[in-house]
């Protein structure tokens, strides 16, 4: 029974990374395509987008995946919820200091960035669903 616990954890870590490099992988070739087809602002603006999805998801990740103390159900939700209130503000705070601090800035390039990153998130419940 544990050893099937432990196995299936396992996977799950496996699959969060993976998803994690595919939201990264998105990223950069968004970025490619914009800097090779629009210029240079729109790379780095759509690249600067896709870690702002990258990052807070990694930080969520991590909040999910790190041994704690109580294994229980109980400390996984409060996990949850502490990881997902840091994603959101790891957003917000890097959104800001985007706006505030890169000048100049591609907004298109950047929401796209961002977008397309958060679109690979899907693709790992489709992972997830083909290994169940």
């Amino acid at each position: 029974m544990i050893v099937g616990a432990r196995e299936k954890s396992t996977a799950s870590f496996g699959l969060i990374v993976r998803v994690l490099l595919a939201q990264m992988g998105i990223s950069v070739v968004i970025a490619a395509l914009f800097w090779g087809l629009t210029g240079n602002v729109s790379g780095y603006s759509a690249l600067l987008g896709g870690l702002t999805c990258v990052v807070p998801n990694a930080f969520l990740a991590l909040r999910l995946v790190v041994p704690r103390r109580d294994p229980g159900a109980g400390a996984l939700v409060g996990a949850a919820y502490v990881g997902e209130l840091g994603k959101l503000a790891l957003t917000v705070i890097m959104f800001t200091l985007i706006f505030t601090l890169v000048r100049p800035l591609a907004a298109g390039a950047l929401f796209t960035g961002f977008i397309a990153a958060q679109l690979a998130t899907f693709a790992g419940f489709l992972m997830r669903d083909r290994q169940e």
